[in-house]
């Protein structure tokens, strides 16, 4: 019989304020111009977001973390782990201390183990390595400060993974990392066993969605032939289930916010402790598993999956053009941002790759769409939208305005003529559909094309000679020459850096996080 691996994710965004185009034209029509540190309170909608944090800290948050915390004293084989985000963490320090000591409680409790995750719940993984990296340590560091905790488990924002994010995982020391158990991840394999990285040594345990969503989901649904869900029913289907563990990871607001106490939900999870013991199976934290069960095989993931939506991919982010084009529009202000070195753009940037930003704006329709449209503040995707476009389009011109570009400095942001730019190719005659007009681009393009295509520029010396005729900037591309003898992702990342140490020191600043 598997171990019961019971995993909770604790997250609320900052919302994006529809009024912030209002508030801002109020403020300069006023004469009285805002500085950095007065944005986040313009931009974002924090009555709002104060308002969801109180209400479902209300409702779950808190009346659900003493009831586990009393349930791990209580019963010495419970176990249960947590998944928070850093802007939740930030909340509950801002709003309400209490919660955030009764949450370092619980962290803390010898038999709770707490998991790593980007701080900003963000999609940082997908906009570069470094920033993906730079987050991870952050919520790292956090954790570390306000609970007492250090996460040895890792989940990606939304189950997020693939073959990069083990890597990246397993550099910053993790032992395991959380993902979906999606049939193409699978293939005809069960998810209730534990599996290695293809390639690494770092664990991968998968979440059993449909015991999961047994409980996420259909709880409550009257239609669901096998209403109602009680714990001696659920611990009988664990007690079924073959395998090494079963993994059940769900949002904590099922908890009595998603499911008010009165459908029963706390009441569930009062007896499951007793019932899971009464069939002979064992509750044991991700880690516990790891150390206990070898892997049976190895798991590759070449293309991301996700535990967002029926697609179980990227879908529910970046599924349509608007997606798209906000996450695009984001994603490509890094390197400049950077280069400004001023912390409280910085932060306004990362509150800006929040994940739910872009969720708010999916157009999908049936069960998925409902379930969007369920989490989102706005009264459609497009208002989501318009709310994201006012920020980002504001944001973009305060970061430039603050760069204070000199002549040297618009080399690397202005695009050069289509003539001047910079195309890139896998090898010799086999062009990519990739080209880049201006020092941004250039280093837009370094993230995403393929690292055969950069050790072929930088071996041959194209990329150096470019930057030496058309940036007119030779130490970037003496720094270039220097990585001939590079290759794969340590080419992509050392040559990253060199492009945003150029950029900085053209911006007259130095490169900060």
């Amino acid at each position: 019989m598997p171990d019961v691996v019971l995993v909770f994710e604790v997250h609320q965004p900052y919302r994006l304020d529809l009024r912030a185009r209002d508030k801002l034209l109020e403020r300069a029509a006023s004469g009285k111009l805002p500085g950095a540190e007065e944005l986040e309170a313009l931009y974002f909608d924090l009555d709002t977001t104060r308002r969801v944090f109180e209400k479902v800290s209300s409702r779950c948050y808190r009346p659900a973390t003493e009831l586990f915390l009393r349930l791990l004293d209580e019963h010495e084989g419970f176990r249960v782990s947590y998944s928070f985000s850093g802007v939740l963490l930030e909340q509950a320090e801002r709003w309400d201390p209490d919660l955030l000591e009764l949450f370092a409680q619980v962290a803390r409790h010898k038999r709770c183990e707490v998991l790593g995750q980007t701080y900003f719940h963000s999609l940082a993984y997908l906009i570069s390595r470094s920033e993906f990296i730079e987050q991870v340590e952050a919520h790292r560091r956090l954790v570390k400060d306000l609970l007492g905790a250090e996460p040895r488990v890792f989940e990606n924002t939304e189950l997020i993974y693939d073959n990069g994010v083990a890597e990246l995982a397993e550099r910053l020391g993790f032992k395991a990392v959380v993902t979906e158990g999606a049939e193409r991840l699978l293939g005809w394999r069960s998810p209730n066993y534990v599996y290695r990285a293809k390639g690494l040594r770092i664990r991968v345990l998968l979440r059993n969605y449909r015991l999961s969503d047994d409980i996420g989901f259909r709880f409550a649904s009257r239609d669901w032939d096998q209403h109602p869900l009680t714990a001696g029913k659920y611990a009988s289907w664990l007690a079924a289930t073959p395998g090494q563990l079963a993994l059940i990871f769900i949002d904590y607001e099922t908890v009595g916010e998603h499911y008010s106490r009165e459908t029963g939900i706390f009441e569930f999870f009062e007896w499951l402790p007793r019932e899971v013991e009464a069939r002979g199976l064992r509750f044991a934290t991700p880690s516990e598993v790891v150390e206990r069960y070898e892997p049976v095989g190895e798991i590759g993931a070449p293309e991301p999956v996700s535990w967002a939506d029926l697609e179980r991919d990227l879908s529910a982010w970046l599924g349509n053009a608007m997606q798209r084009l906000a996450f695009e529009r984001e994603s490509r202000l890094e390197a400049l941002v950077k280069a400004v070195g001023e912390p409280r753009l910085l932060r306004l940037w990362r509150l800006l790759s929040i994940s739910d930003h872009y969720y708010y704006m999916c157009t999908k329709g049936g069960g998925p769409g409902e379930v969007h449209s369920y989490f989102s503040p706005y009264p459609t995707p497009y208002h989501a939208f318009y709310a994201f476009l006012s920020a980002i389009f504001d944001f973009e011109g305060r970061l430039l305005e603050a760069a204070k570009p000199s002549s040297r400095a618009l080399r690397w942001l202005a695009p050069l003529p289509e003539g001047l730019a910079f195309r890139f190719y896998e090898r010799e005659g086999a062009p990519l559909p990739c080209a880049a007009r201006s020092g941004l681009d250039l280093i837009e393009a370094v993230k995403r094309v393929p690292a055969t295509s950069l050790e072929f520029h930088v071996r041959e010396g194209h990329l150096a000679e470019w930057l030496r005729s058309a940036l007119s900037d030779q130490e970037a591309a003496s720094s270039v020459e220097e990585l001939r003898e590079l290759g794969g992702e340590v080419l992509r990342e050392r040559l990253l850096a060199a492009l945003q140490s150029a950029l900085a020191r053209a911006l007259g600043s130095t490169a900060s996080s």
